[in-house]
């Protein structure tokens, strides 16, 4: 018997068209002006977007398709990560910038921070952070925490069940999927509902029913996970 080699497979690209906005259409619309304004503009807006969230909301999913969608005008945005190096110095070719996760950025990689955010303002570029929290709450430097708070503001909401359904069914389309209601029980009963857990499984799901050629079921997704 052939031994199926389990992974994750490519997720789909994270765009602000596959982001179901939810009860947070505001920063979706936010997030498209500024880069409808951007390309219309001959210059760029300084501005500062603070989006905040819990883990699994969709924090990385927007700012990520914002870099995507500079990428397909062939700009680029500047992102500092907790993981990035220290040492990473600020590009003035940059579009934009993003800090992510700042809640978990270190001291060394809070001054690469502040660094970043000054550059950004001096040459007039948008300066877009995450956390998981608003800026008022974070343990920061403080010169950085009040220019993390001084511009728009947005907290995500979390989905309701049926949202996270309306979610998981459409992506499943997308990619020629289909997941049936008895599917979707066990899949929100046995997992967590956060959609940074659950994307990641349909990638997962989508994956393995293209190496054996099944349709997604209930001994379908146990045979998966068995193989994990």
């Amino acid at each position: 018997m052939q031994q199926i080699t389990l992974d994750i497979g490519t997720p789909l690209t994270p765009t602000l068209e596959n982001f179901f906005a939810g009860p947070n259409a505001e920063v979706v619309s936010h997030l498209r002006q500024w880069l409808h304004d951007s390309a219309h503009s001959a210059g760029r807006s300084a501005l500062t977007c603070f989006i905040a969230g819990a883990p699994g909301s969709g924090k990385s999913h927007l700012v990520s398709a914002l870099a995507h969608a500079l990428g397909e005008k062939g700009e680029s945005m500047g992102i500092l990560r907790p993981d990035s190096p220290a040492a990473a110095d600020f590009d003035p070719t940059w579009s934009a910038v993003v800090l992510e996760d700042v809640h978990a950025l270190d001291v060394p990689l809070q001054h690469t921070a502040f660094n970043w955010f000054v550059n950004a303002q001096t040459y007039q570029r948008a300066v877009f952070a995450t956390g998981n929290t608003a800026p008022r709450a974070l343990v920061l430097r403080e010169d950085l925490r009040t220019r993390l708070g001084g511009g728009q503001i947005f907290q995500l909401q979390a989905l309701t069940d049926a949202q996270v359904r309306v979610v998981l069914q459409d992506s499943a389309r997308l990619r020629g999927l289909v997941l049936g209601e008895e599917v979707l029980d066990f899949v929100l009963h046995r997992f967590s509902r956060d959609l940074g857990s659950l994307m990641p499984l349909l990638t997962a799901l989508d994956h393995f029913a293209l190496q054996t050629q099944r349709a997604i079921t209930i001994p379908f997704i146990k045979t998966m996970l068995e193989r994990l």
